[in-house]
This record gives C-alpha cells, structure tokens and sequence, in this order.
C-alpha cells in the first residue's frame, strides 16, 4: 500500500545543512499502522508532509496504492499531488483544525464537498451522520465546534478524515492537546476504526501508549532513522 525507498529531505540552516530525513526505506501493507517517534525536530511532521505530498522530497521515492491504481508521489506536479490528496489521504492534526462557522456534521462532510464529483461518497450528510453515530457524538451533529470539548472535536476531526474511504490516514500528534482519559479514547477510536475499514495509518507521536498500539515503530533521530518493528 505504501512503499517508500531512499527517502531523503534536508535544509539550509544559514551556513548549516541540517538532514531531517536520512536515506528512508519503509513498506505497509493496506490496513497496517506506523507509529513514528522522536524528538522535537527530528522530521516526524516532514516524513508525515511527504507521505500526504504537501511537501516535495530531495530525492527517493513514495509510492500510495495497489497493482490496479498506484501512484508515484515524487513524480507528480504540485495540482495533481494535491488531487490524489483530496481523494485518498485522511489528515487529523493536533489542534483539530475544524471550520468554527460548520457544524459538526459539516465538518465531517467537508472533503467530500471539496471532492465534488470525484467522491465515492454519494450523500455526505448521510455518511457524516453515520460516522458520528459510530463515534458517539450523533446528537452534536447540528452543534459547532466552539460548544465541544477538546476529546470531541478531536473525534470529529477522526470522523473527517475517514469519511472519503481514505488508502491513507496521516495522524500529526493527535492527542497531544487531550489529556490522558481522552488520548487513550481518541487514539482507540483512531487504531480502531482505521483497522474496520482497513486504512493504512501513519502516527506521529510522543506518547509511548499511542505508540505501542502500532504493529510498527520507526524511531527518527537527529541524523538516523531506524524501524524498531
């Protein structure tokens, strides 16, 4: 599902060459998951930018997809990295990132609107209302975003990024603004549904029991990269 090979990104610092990601190779199959640890400026966010194609590599290549439909990341123009993006790839981001003046159903509904004619999703209200069932959140549906608490605006935000039947959800720290009751719900909720509906999942964490959830760890260091499992 997801093959990347020499994978390498690095930056001018003034006079400084600061290598970020170091000579990557890394493979997940469709449904697996990928927990990504380290410190504070050791590329977590970077690789996550360059498996959803926001952000270009120096060299090597990221491959998203199967035998009948596989797409070559590295050799797309910006627009058409930006296209698969909407199609394929789910984000949940830290901070929640929803539209304060949305609903929440709306929220839920906004890739696909997005989309437009390129969704599989045929009604949007009907498959966000679902999914906030599934979440337990169906009765903040017609709510906005400022009345829910951090848990739940990050499990609508979780809700978002699967409505499209993404290949890939990238995950940028998603429980770092929760506390520990509604990091392990979250997360739970995240590992869970991405397992049900057999989407590839990328984590960027500092939280060991986010991490452990994975089935596997890639460590990033300041100048290495290594998979633990």
């Amino acid at each position: 599902m997801i093959s990347v090979k020499s994978l390498s990104k690095s930056y001018l610092d003034g006079d400084q060459h600061i290598e970020v990601i170091v000579d990557l190779d890394l493979s997940l199959s469709r449904g697996a998951s990928l927990a990504i640890t380290g410190p504070s400026g050791s590329g977590k966010s970077t690789l996550l930018n360059m498996l959803s194609g926001i952000l270009g590599s120096d060299s090597g290549s990221i491959e998203i997809g199967d035998a009948e439909s596989l797409a070559r990341l590295d050799k797309m123009s910006e627009k058409a990295r930006t296209l698969f993006r909407r199609e394929h790839i789910g984000y949940v981001h830290q901070f929640f990132n929803l539209v304060p003046t949305l609903t929440v159903w709306e929220n839920v509904a906004l890739p696909v609107s997005l989309n437009k004619k390129r969704s599989k999703v045929t009604n949007a209200r009907d498959m966000s209302l679902e999914l906030l069932a599934e979440f337990h959140l169906d009765h903040r549906a017609d709510a906005f975003p400022d009345i829910l608490s951090g848990g739940e605006q990050q499990r609508v935000a979780v809700a978002r990024a699967l409505i499209i039947e993404p290949l890939l959800v990238l995950a940028d720290e998603p429980t770092g603004n929760l506390d520990r009751e509604n990091s392990e719900a979250v997360a739970e909720l995240l590992f869970g549904a991405c397992q049900r509906f057999q989407t590839t999942l990328v984590v960027a964490t500092h939280s060991d029991s986010v991490a452990e959830r994975a089935d596997h760890h890639l460590t990033l260091g300041i100048s290495t990269n290594e998979i633990d499992k």
